[in-house]
Order: C-alpha cells, then sequence, then structure tokens
C-alpha cells in the first residue's frame, strides 16, 4: 500500500451537533458543523475554512440515508450524493467530472474508502463512532472540497464500517451478481 500524501488529524467537538476541526500539522484548515434536528437526522453541514469558501452541504429531498449536495456559498453545485440501497453500504458521489465511491474499509477497521473509477483509492476517512478523534488519509491529488464532503459522509456513517467491505477492487457493491451460464 502506498504511503499518504497528506494527512488531516480531526479534532470532533459536541454531540448532537458537532464541530470538526480539521488540521494540517498544527495549523487549522476549517470547521465542519454536523447540523441535526431534533429527532436526530442529519439535516446538512457547513465547512467553513480559514482561507477560501465556505461550503455548504443540505440534505436533497428523498428518502433514501446520504442524499446530500455540496454547493458553495455562492450557489455554485459542486456535488451530489446518493445511497442506492437501503441495504447497500456504498455511496455513490457525482462531481460532474467523474462518478466516485466510498465504500467500507475491507478488515475489521472503522472507516471508509473513496474510490475513483479506473485508479481505484483517493483517501481513507478513518475513526471509531463515539471518538472524539478521526483522521483522513488522501493517497492522490483531489480537492479540498472533496475531501470535506466525503468527510462529512463518513463521519456520521462510522458504526456502519464496523463490518468489512468488499475486497474485490473495482466492482461495486450494488452490482448485481453474474448470472450462470446454462449450457
Amino acid at each position: 500500500m502506498a504511503e499518504p500524501t497528506a494527512t488531516y488529524p480531526v479534532q470532533i467537538s459536541g454531540f448532537w451537533n458537532s464541530s470538526h476541526r480539521l488540521m494540517s500539522g498544527d495549523a487549522p484548515l476549517g470547521v465542519l458543523t454536523i447540523e441535526r434536528n431534533r429527532w436526530g437526522m442529519v439535516t446538512g453541514g457547513r465547512y467553513s475554512p480559514t482561507k477560501g469558501e465556505v461550503l455548504l452541504i443540505r440534505r436533497d429531498p428523498g428518502l433514501l440515508r446520504s442524499q446530500f449536495s455540496l454547493w458553495t456559498e455562492g450557489k455554485e453545485w459542486l456535488g451530489s450524493s446518493l445511497r442506492w440501497h437501503v441495504a447497500r453500504r456504498e455511496i455513490v458521489l457525482h462531481t460532474g467530472s467523474r462518478p466516485l465511491r466510498i465504500m467500507p474499509l475491507t478488515g475489521f477497521r472503522c472507516g471508509w474508502t473513496l474510490q475513483a473509477p479506473k485508479t481505484g483509492e483517493m483517501a481513507r476517512i478513518l475513526g471509531w463512532p463515539l471518538s472524539r478523534k478521526a483522521k483522513v488519509e488522501v493517497y492522490r491529488k483531489v480537492e479540498m472540497e472533496l475531501v470535506v464532503f466525503a468527510y462529512f459522509l463518513g463521519a456520521q456513517l462510522f458504526p456502519e464500517s464496523i463490518w468489512p467491505g468488499r475486497n474485490v477492487e473495482g466492482e461495486s457493491e450494488s452490482k448485481a451478481p453474474p448470472q450462470a451460464v446454462r449450457s
């Protein structure tokens, strides 16, 4: 496995409406606030970087979990996410240029991996349920907005990633198994 090109430790505070402070070494990069309604459902988020444009994450209408969209404060769409099936853990990200997937890590580790369709793993989101710390490891060049969006999605689903994910590289969890050929 390749070494990460960048590692961002995350300090988490709060419980209901939590704040996630992303760091680069000792310098803060920004704060992601996750907002919930009175029933506990995540309704959105806001990433306020120390430098740059504020990002807004909002829940899209629908019944499926992980159905969010990412916007700039100037109302520019940057991406959206969708989980096609309630029983599947794979989350599909659309950024306009290419579809990406967020899938649970293989083995008994708690976290998520951001996968590109042809080139494989781009980043990892590592953490444990109810922990006050997390970590984002970036393995290839990726926009910080996409890293924040993937972290937002993965941070609210840490308990679901405890059970191991698929070990097949490049295979979608939501694809139907191949049919047997009868002769």
